[in-house]
């Protein structure tokens, strides 16, 4: 198999990929194509269907296909310039060849982040934390191989461990250098704050919005896990319930970045500032790993609004 990484401008590509997503379009000629994005377990590719003819067979968003077309070189990028489409048939293609993963070893990873709970020395937390990542089903069973997103960051298998051990890692490093912080809260938090992304997005190879995270998200989903789990914990506190919540409902940092609420306290900050490292880090790595260009200078990074640029000299 030939990988999306290995594509060089100016290589004819026959191969199967699964179709992510798929638009039709009028260019300014008024004349309809499609515009694809390709995917496999490397990385994902844009794709244009200039000519709608006999050659290009029905097919649907998230279908193996495949195609037969042609690399060339837009905006810095590769794209594929396809000139024939059709459904993938069973037994032509392995579906873990599809699905992105990461490069760390999930278990160890998840290992690590679960052992942050046996360092928890408030009883009430130390028990939230086993009855949401060790006594709920779904969550003990989906949290090692769950994306953290549908393409912005972490957005492969086992995207969600390893940035939420990253998170709590950091949080880890900040909670013995300032003064006030509570360690348990903070630490908890790290590991909470992203949980509700098991319910907000599908399993792969889809890795799409759930209905709940198109109508509520995973910043409601997890703070609703948060009141869920306390009450089943004998006299959880009240005002203890509320500042774990707090963290999670503020980590997005501000109102027009989806927080409903404002980091009000030390751990909430301290929270937000890891979370939006690592997440803003790993789309600039992600930027380098995926880069075909020649030079220093990787592009033009469109969430981050700069040019990014690789270290070397």
């Amino acid at each position: 198999m030939r990988y999306i990484s290995e594509i060089r401008e100016g290589e004819n590509v026959v191969e199967h990929f699964l179709c992510k997503s798929k638009q039709t379009l009028k260019s300014r000629a008024g004349k309809s194509y499609l515009s694809l994005k390709l995917q496999d377990k490397t990385g994902t590719v844009d794709a244009k269907v200039w000519e709608l003819n006999n050659d290009i067979k029905a097919f649907e968003e998230n279908e193996f296909i495949k195609i037969d077309g042609t690399a060339i070189v837009y905006q810095n990028d590769i794209q594929l310039n396809v000139k024939r489409i059709r459904r993938s048939l069973e037994g032509e293609y392995d579906p873990m060849d599809y699905i992105p993963s990461t490069e760390k070893n999930i278990e160890e990873m998840t290992k690590e982040l679960l052992g942050y709970i046996n360092t928890i020395k408030n009883t009430f937390i130390k028990k939230l934390l086993e009855e949401i990542f060790i006594n709920n089903s779904v969550i003990s069973k989906k949290l090692k191989y769950h994306s953290a997103a549908k393409n912005i960051h972490h957005g492969y298998m086992g995207g969600l461990v390893e940035h939420t051990l990253s998170v709590t890692q950091i949080c880890d490093f900040m909670a013995p250098r300032y003064k006030y912080v509570d360690r348990d809260i903070l630490i908890a938090t790290a590991m909470l704050h992203d949980i509700g992304k098991i319910y907000e997005l599908s399993d792969f190879p889809e890795n799409d919005y759930t209905d709940d995270g198109q109508l509520l998200g995973h910043i409601i989903i997890g703070t609703e896990l948060i009141t869920e789990s306390a009450r089943k914990i004998q006299d959880f506190p009240k005002k203890l319930e509320s500042l774990l919540k707090h963290s999670i409902l503020s980590h997005h940092g501000e109102y027009e970045y989806g927080s409903p609420q404002l980091p009000k306290t030390i751990e909430a900050f301290i929270l937000h500032c890891a979370d939006n490292m690592d997440a803003k880090v790993k789309v600039i790595e992600e930027m380098i790993d995926t880069d075909n260009t020649a030079g220093s200078w990787v592009g033009y990074q469109k969430m981050l609004q700069r040019n990014i640029r690789k270290s070397d000299y």
